[in-house]
């Protein structure tokens, strides 16, 4: 790219979501955030979201202040109750368990700050409605797939998809970590060059 055009940075270290951001056939560094990523007190899941977003953001843009900088963060919504990364083949069958015959919310935020702190922010909904799931499907599937590192236990570009009845979502890449049609749009707005 040439150098007219302000660096690119994914803040975060996510193989899905580099995976994803790698579509757009622009060149970016990815760099952890540090930010502190405990939930408030009194956040809605929508709102930890948005803040966790900013926040990685922010965190890295601090030390690139010349860059464009996209910090994203989903939280998956089960009546209210927030699904973790299960992290347990026994938390993974408990948490689809759960979801079985229910719709859950995957709240994908993203915040994109560039040179001089330009700030956009984007909440995506995506509505993932499960079908009843026995619990031998439930096993047969966790041990195919390891979905232990995934909100919600499942991952919908592979065989997860076969859990459900339906998945409503203005932007299929936001279910896998960040919503690619409203960071390309953003990306082009600040300047950078994209189909």
């Amino acid at each position: 790219m040439p150098n007219s055009f302000p660096k690119l940075i994914l803040a975060s270290t996510s193989a899905y979501r580099i995976a994803l951001l790698e579509r757009l056939k622009l060149p970016f560094d990815a760099i952890p955030s540090n930010a502190d990523e405990s939930a408030g007190g009194d956040e809605n899941n929508q709102e930890l979201a948005a803040r966790l977003a900013y926040a990685k953001a922010r965190d890295v843009w601090k030390d690139h202040q010349q860059a464009i900088v996209i910090g994203s963060d989903q939280v998956a919504d089960l009546d209210g109750e927030r699904l973790r990364k299960p992290g347990t083949t026994e938390r993974a069958i408990a948490q689809l368990q759960r979801c079985s015959g229910k719709t859950v919310n995957f709240y994908t935020a993203v915040t994109i700050i560039g040179p001089g702190g330009a700030r956009l922010d984007h909440l995506d909904v995506t509505q993932v409605s499960f079908r009843n799931l026995e619990l031998a499907e439930i096993q047969r599937y966790i041990e195919a797939e390891q979905p232990l590192d995934c909100a919600g236990a499942f991952k919908a570009e592979a065989l997860g998809i076969s859990l459900f009845t339906a998945i409503k979502s203005q932007d299929p890449t936001a279910l896998t970590g960040l919503p690619l049609i409203w960071v390309s749009n953003s990306l082009r707005s600040l300047g950078l060059p994209n189909p």
